[in-house]
């Protein structure tokens, strides 16, 4: 029985029939609805967040590959490099003229990279990219090798060269060995999980991810030459910077989903839990609905037979 039907003795109070979660005043707050959501279902971020999140990657994306390509100034700086037989990393080491400018341009490339990946995310399309921990990695990578550069030039000096077989050089120059050999071996583990996850698709970023794999399967004998040949490794060399920064610029820039993305009460409803709005107006028309007067009528037990 409601003592205050008209909520004169009570304004604050929700009148009997009245649609609401504030009933007899005690009203259920936004902090505790999050509580009566299903669980392993959350409400999905806002399109402007989500757009802000992706827009912000990209910015730092196209950052950190300017910053991973400083090699395309160097032949414009005269004596830079003295030699095509040499690699842009010997260009870092201890001594060299602007070798700390390199480095940390290598370093700020990594941070920069690693930034846009965990802001991008690794969705896209209908499920998680599996190489997404590998561009990560990748980029990892690249920064510690910035942060440790070479003690010596390694394809410019037959010195460094013998120094660094006998182990003979400091630590920071074998690090900086190890990130590069990581660097290149996470990107081309990603470029290939990314062009197998898009077989079969005409999308732009399956001919991406299908031709940064031929380059880098073409590239890497040739790499291999320089390497025990120290020539020409100023010649190579940028051939896989160039595939790098496209393949991390695809895997930021590759659309997070394709067609319309499935709304919160549809997604609610696949999983066939009725949506709480769908609850709670059912919960309204039955307390407004009036009592039939079948229902309201005093029952008679008693048979006519009996007294």
């Amino acid at each position: 029985m409601n003592d205050d039907p008209q909520g004169a003795l009570f304004p604050g109070r929700r009148r009997y029939g009245e649609p609401g979660n504030a009933w007899g005043g005690h009203s259920v707050g936004k902090s505790m609805e999050v509580l009566a959501f299903p669980s392993r279902l959350r409400q999905p971020r806002s399109a402007d967040h989500q757009s802000a999140t992706v827009t912000a990657a990209k910015v730092l994306a196209v950052a950190g590959v300017a910053a991973y390509n400083w090699w395309v100034v160097v032949p414009f700086v005269p004596g830079l490099m003295p030699s095509v037989n040499g690699f842009f990393s010997d260009l870092e080491a201890t001594g060299r003229p602007h070798a700390a400018l390199m480095s940390d341009a290598d370093l700020t490339a990594g941070v920069l990279m690693v930034a846009a990946l965990l802001l991008r995310g690794p969705r896209a399309g209908q499920g998680v990219r599996r190489e997404w921990k590998w561009m990560v990695a990748f980029a990892l990578a690249g920064a510690v090798g910035g942060r440790y550069p070479y003690a010596c030039a390694e394809g410019l000096s037959a010195t460094c060269r013998r120094l660094e077989w006998h182990l003979q050089l400091p630590v920071h120059h074998y690090v900086h060995v190890v990130s590069g050999i990581a660097e290149f071996a996470a990107l081309t583990v990603a470029a290939v999980i990314a062009m197998r996850r898009t077989r079969g698709q005409s999308t732009t970023e399956a001919r991406v991810y299908q031709g940064v794999v031929k380059v880098l399967v073409t590239g890497y004998p040739l790499l291999g030459l320089v390497y025990l040949t120290d020539r020409l490794g100023t010649l190579v060399e940028p051939v896989f910077f160039v595939a790098f920064s496209v393949m991390v610029l695809t895997v930021i820039f590759e659309p997070v989903g394709r067609g319309t993305a499935p709304s919160w009460s549809e997604r609610v409803a696949a999983r066939g839990i009725e949506p709480a709005d769908q609850i709670s107006g059912q919960a309204t028309l039955a307390i407004e609905l009036p009592i039939s007067p079948m229902m309201s009528a005093p029952t008679n037990l008693r048979s006519p037979a009996i007294g």
